[in-house]
């Protein structure tokens, strides 16, 4: 049901207010560059700093937008289990294909408390869930174990992989056994696309291709038709765009690189801040040369 090139979509802001015109014609320019999904409200979308309201709101444009085009896989989780319930509830409502739903950060709970809550999300809803395991932001890490009792549960279907380490599609597809076919495993990292497809992985959720979306698609593309040498030629062209997308914290860097492709203001709500002067510099340099 999902695979290929799923864009984590920023949020764009004006004077503190999300600006839904720009959020649209984002959107539109991703469905004609031939993304395969969109994912509103995730790290990228800066979801810690939207109101429940901003949340339920963007991911219903999103859905509205790219409903029969693109399949839409909404951000909704949180560090507390009511409301991550809560969140995925609404995107459920709201028609998104699937739900992506991020480790408890802060809390630092148990491979247990994460078993937990991951089922009490999943028996609270209807909706398939990939489950998101980013410990450079969230502290936890999810084990293989755990994630093979997860895919027990008939509507946990996937996972999101930000954990860098190119062991873990193997590792876990061994850990799988027979459900590694039906699992999906879609890597968190642009910088590793490739590789993690290689071992098994179905796609990629990236912030790369809010800015180049059409070359992100196709390295997908390639891949998943087994072109590795000529997606691997294509995945290095684009590498030193992957790795200034995270000078500074994300989605700073993104944000300001759609700044200069006028798609939205580069505006970040704090406590997140616009790049430094010189990683502006640098931001655009990368961008002209690999986009002219």
């Amino acid at each position: 049901m999902f695979q290929g090139l799923y864009t984590a979509l920023i949020t764009p802001f004006r004077q503190g207010k999300i600006d839904y015109a720009a959020f649209e014609k984002l959107i539109q320019w991703q469905i004609e560059q031939g993304v395969h999904g969109l994912v509103p409200c995730g790290t990228t979308g800066e979801s810690p700093t939207l109101s429940h309201e901003e949340h339920v709101q963007v991911v219903e444009q999103c859905v509205k937008l790219a409903k029969g085009k693109v399949k839409v896989m909404a951000g909704t989780g949180s560090n507390a289990t009511d409301e991550a319930i809560l969140l995925t509830k609404q995107a459920e409502k709201s028609g998104a294909d699937g739900a992506l739903v991020i480790t408890p950060y802060y809390n630092k709970p148990t491979q247990e408390g994460l078993y937990q809550h991951f089922k009490a999300i999943h028996d609270a809803t209807r909706i398939p869930i990939m489950v998101y395991n980013v410990p450079g932001r969230c502290v936890v890490d999810m084990s293989d174990a755990l994630t093979a009792r997860l895919a027990e549960l008939p509507r946990i279907i996937g996972i999101k992989d930000a954990t860098g380490n190119l062991e873990r599609p193997s590792t876990l597809s061994v850990a799988l056994g027979a459900k590694a076919k039906k699992f999906i495993q879609f890597s968190g990292e642009d910088t590793t696309a490739v590789a993690f497809n290689v071992q098994g992985g179905k796609g990629v959720i990236s912030v790369t291709s809010n800015i180049a979306p059409k070359l992100c698609a196709e390295v997908q593309n390639l891949s998943l038709a087994g072109k590795t040498k000529e997606a691997i030629a294509l995945q290095q062209k684009l590498m030193p765009l992957h790795k200034i997308m995270f000078c500074e914290t994300s989605p700073g860097p993104v944000k300001y690189a759609a700044s200069l492709l006028k798609l939205c203001r580069e505006d970040v709500r704090l406590p997140l801040v616009p790049p430094s002067k010189e990683h502006k510099a640098l931001i655009a340099k990368v961008v002209a040369k690999i986009l002219s």
